[in-house]
Formats: C-alpha cells, structure tokens, sequence
C-alpha cells in the first residue's frame, strides 16, 4: 500500500516535464529550421547576384566606343552600368545595398587602361564586380551581414 501511494506521489511530480522538454525541443528544431531557410534565401540572393554581373557585362559589352544608334554614340559610362544594373529589379535584392563597378583591360594582355585611353574599343575586356550587403538575421543568433561578390568579364563586341 505505501508502494501504492509512492508512485502517485512519485508521477505527479513529473506533469510538466514532458512540456519543458517540448519547448527546449522547439526551440532549437525552430532554430535550425529558420537557418537553413535563411541560408536558402542567401543562396538564391547570390544566384541573383551573380545574374546580375553578367547582365551588366553584356549591356557593357554592346556599348563600346564604336556603338552608335542613329549616327549618335550609345558608349555605357561606368555609371550608365551602375544604374542598369541597380534598375533590373530583381526579388528581394536592395540596389542600395549593392555596389557596381566596371573596369576595362586591354585584352589578351591584360593591362589595365589609363584614364586617357580609349578602353572601351572592341577586343577590349570589360570586367563587372557587383558586391551586395545581405542581411543574415536567424534567430538566437547575432545579427550579422554577409558581403557577396560577383565577377563577369566579357570582351567588347562594337
């Protein structure tokens, strides 16, 4: 009969623990959950990234030194790159947190050119670097930024 009693007494101490370890258990399975759809979401946002480069190349590609429509001269300035490719309005991308630059390189060589040289003549290599500043927020984790860079070269056209 004590035996009887010790185990009532023994279980009712115990009601709750099945939900603290419920809510321990969630916790970290929510967190993990929220990180791998996080990381997802950086992925997709450097595959964008990465479009994003190669877009600026070809519009910087087809808009060299001899481009012209109309008689008038179509030449893409380093900011006529950085605005095209600010303005392709991707999904979830912040063109304020992205930075465009474009250089140019004698081709095969690969020197870079002086200020005064005409650059963007075909045969010339034009290079894109697009770095983005993504926000990585998971919880119970610190809030940090991930810098993504991406790179396209292609060789002017016209």
């Amino acid at each position: 009969m004590w035996l009887h009693k010790f185990k009532r007494y023994f279980w009712r101490g115990k009601n709750g623990a099945t939900t603290v370890e419920f809510a321990l258990a969630a916790v970290i399975l929510l967190t993990v959950v929220f990180g791998i759809l996080e990381m997802s979401l950086a992925l997709f946002t450097f595959h964008l990234l990465s479009e994003a480069a190669r877009e600026g190349t070809r519009y910087a590609q087809v808009r060299g030194n001899t481009c012209a429509v109309h008689g008038a001269s179509c030449t893409a300035s380093a900011a006529q790159i950085q605005s095209f490719v600010q303005n392709l309005g991707f999904p979830g991308i912040d063109p304020a947190k992205m930075t465009v630059s474009a250089t140019y390189s004698a081709y095969p060589a690969g020197s870079t050119c002086s200020p005064n040289a005409n650059c963007a003549n075909p045969g010339n290599l034009v290079t894109v670097t697009v770095v983005y500043a993504f926000p990585l927020s998971i919880p119970f984790v610190r809030f940090t930024t991930l810098s993504m860079t991406s790179t396209s070269a292609m060789v002017i056209s016209q």
